[in-house]
């Protein structure tokens, strides 16, 4: 008779988010993620299913859980001016003082062009993420923080570019001074 497979599915999730985020889906082994979840084989299919679905329960659950950060931070925001700089500078420091950097970037340029699930997951977050700064661009530009002549669409997303650049640069060049010099101009230009 089969045992029943009992495992915390979610801190399971957690473990092999961390596996995906460190190695890349390309690189992740069915044995790495079974080696961090701590179970077998056999309970991973049985629960979850293969590779892939679980890439796309991690990569949910990644999406999710920002939007919901954002969410929960929104409620505390007084200055959207000062919301919008704290943005800038925590991607700052996701990139330079973070192990994981941002799952989502690195997830777009290895599977969203060939990988229909994970580019609609990759979509909403992107457009949550727009959205969300976009309202708080405007309303900075309504609260005078920015200026009136402000395109508010233009610069939503050329800080969501800055963030991809940076992220970019960083992996290439390592240097830390030049993310910061970006982000300093950056932040000098808005406000």
């Amino acid at each position: 008779m089969a045992r029943n497979v009992e495992f915390d599915e979610e801190k399971a999730i957690q473990k092999a988010m961390e596996v995906f985020w460190k190695k890349g889906y390309s690189g992740t082994s069915m044995r790495d993620l079974t080696d961090a979840m701590q179970i077998n084989a056999s309970s991973l299919y049985n629960t979850i299913g293969d590779k892939h679905q679980l890439f796309v329960r991690c990569i949910t659950n990644y999406v999710h859980g920002r939007i919901q950060e954002a969410l929960s931070h929104s409620s505390k925001i007084k200055s959207p001016l000062k919301a919008v700089i704290g943005l800038i500078n925590d991607s700052v420091n996701t990139i330079l003082y973070s192990d994981n950097h941002c799952l989502a970037i690195k997830t777009t340029f290895e599977l969203a062009s060939t990988d229909p699930d994970i580019k609609v997951l990759l979509k909403e977050d992107s457009d949550f993420t727009h959205g969300f700064l976009l309202k708080l661009i405007q309303q900075a530009i309504e609260q005078k923080e920015i200026s009136t002549d402000t395109d508010a669409e233009t610069l939503t997303s050329f800080i969501l570019s800055a963030f991809t650049g940076w992220h970019e640069s960083y992996i290439i060049h390592h240097d830390p001074v030049r993310i910061k010099k970006m982000a300093k101009f950056l932040i000098a230009q808005i406000s």
